[in-house]
């Protein structure tokens, strides 16, 4: 049985729901706080739970626009490929003060392989800015660490991201249902593209399901039709423009 503990409304909310991952980054042609906040509220209206967005500023507009739970992150890059999610209490502290309701880290090895700076981070945000903390991983291990020190929730997000997980399925339901069994209040998230996965996730145990791409990104999903017509040039075409040639 999953150990009972967070601050229990909001997340009650999101249980057994959809959490609508609303970003674009950038020179993406989306990136607009105002068009991610009526992202946002494309979501509430088709019956999403909650909303995960990006930045003080995404996350403050958002709250503004609609009544769902709001999962804050902090995006800060280390890398043109890789970037840590929320790396710090002030990071945190900002999200909070935009009016975050659930706050999400960062808790793989590969950047945050201290147990005390995790459990530190973990505590500060759950104790001194109230809010539940979202723990996002990339292999089981760390997400029974995450548990193990306090975080309200756990979430595949990074399945695939870190060189523990390299190679993993997508979306990694394999690691959805090892933390669900462990007894772990697990979020599916990554590469979840389909209603048959949202089922699937649920099915395995997810306490909660995340979409981003698939929802709100225009270009990934035209690319998926693109990459699928006869036409050899535009199929081309689409996958030189995404870098994937």
């Amino acid at each position: 049985m999953i150990e009972q503990r967070g601050h229990g409304r909001d997340l009650e909310r999101l249980r057994n729901g959809l959490i609508v991952s609303c970003q674009a980054h950038g020179d993406h042609p989306l990136r607009d706080t105002a068009i991610i906040a009526a992202l946002a509220e494309c979501a509430e209206r088709g019956g999403a739970a909650g909303v995960r967005a990006d930045g003080p500023d995404d996350v403050a507009e958002i709250k503004r626009r609609v009544s769902l739970p709001v999962i804050g992150i902090y995006k800060h890059a280390l890398t043109e490929e890789r970037f840590s999610i929320t790396p710090t209490l002030d990071h945190a502290r900002k999200l909070a003060e935009a009016g975050a309701d659930l706050i999400a880290i960062e808790a793989t090895f590969e950047n945050r392989p201290d147990d005390g700076e995790l459990g530190r981070l973990l505590q500060s945000i759950r104790g001194e800015l109230r809010a539940p903390v979202m723990a996002d991983v990339s292999v089981f291990e760390e997400g029974v660490r995450a548990w193990e020190m306090g975080a309200d929730l756990v979430a595949t997000t990074l399945s695939g991201h870190t060189r523990h997980s390299r190679g993993r399925e997508k979306p990694d339901l394999q690691l959805v249902g090892r933390l669900a069994e462990a007894g772990v209040r697990v979020v599916s998230e990554g590469h979840v593209r389909t209603p048959e996965h949202v089922v699937s996730a649920f099915g395995l145990g997810a306490f909660c399901v995340v979409v981003g791409t698939a929802i709100t990104d225009p270009i990934e999903i035209t690319s998926w039709f693109t990459g699928s017509t006869s036409d050899d040039h535009t199929r081309s075409a689409a996958l030189e423009e995404r870098g994937t040639t």
